[in-house]
C-alpha cells in the first residue's frame, strides 16, 4: 500500500513541478520504489550527519536533504529525470505533502 501511495505522490510531483519527467508507468513505479527505499535507508543517515546545519537553519536544511534524496532517485532510475536542484526540492516537497495526506486518508486500522 505504501508503494502505491508513493507512486501517487510521485505522479502528483511530476504533474505539478516543472522539470520532473517520468517516461512511463513502469518507470513511475520504479522511481516510487527508489524514493521510498532511499527515504527509508539513506535519509536517516544523511539527516543525522546534517543535524548541526539543520539546527542552525531551524529545520530548513531538511528541504535540501529531501531534494537530494529525490535527485538521487532520479540518478538511479533510467527514465526518471529531474532538471535541477529547484525541481528536486519542489518535487520532494510535493511528494512529501501528497504522501502525508494520502497516508492520513488511507490509515490502516481506521
Amino acid at each position: 500500500m505504501k508503494w502505491l501511495i508513493n507512486a501517487a505522490a510521485l505522479f502528483a510531483a511530476v504533474r505539478l513541478v516543472p522539470g520532473i519527467q517520468v517516461r512511463g508507468t513502469a518507470t513511475l513505479f520504479a522511481a516510487a520504489l527508489a524514493v521510498g527505499l532511499l527515504n527509508t535507508f539513506l535519509r536517516p543517515i544523511i539527516s543525522l550527519l546534517a543535524l548541526p546545519v539543520t539546527l542552525l537553519t531551524l529545520g530548513l536544511f531538511t528541504l535540501v536533504v529531501n531534494g537530494f534524496i529525490f535527485a538521487l532517485a532520479a540518478w538511479f532510475v533510467p527514465g526518471f529525470a529531474v532538471a535541477g536542484f529547484g525541481s528536486a526540492v519542489g518535487g520532494a516537497l510535493v511528494f512529501s505533502l501528497v504522501s502525508f495526506l494520502l497516508n492520513l486518508l488511507i490509515r490502516p486500522g481506521r
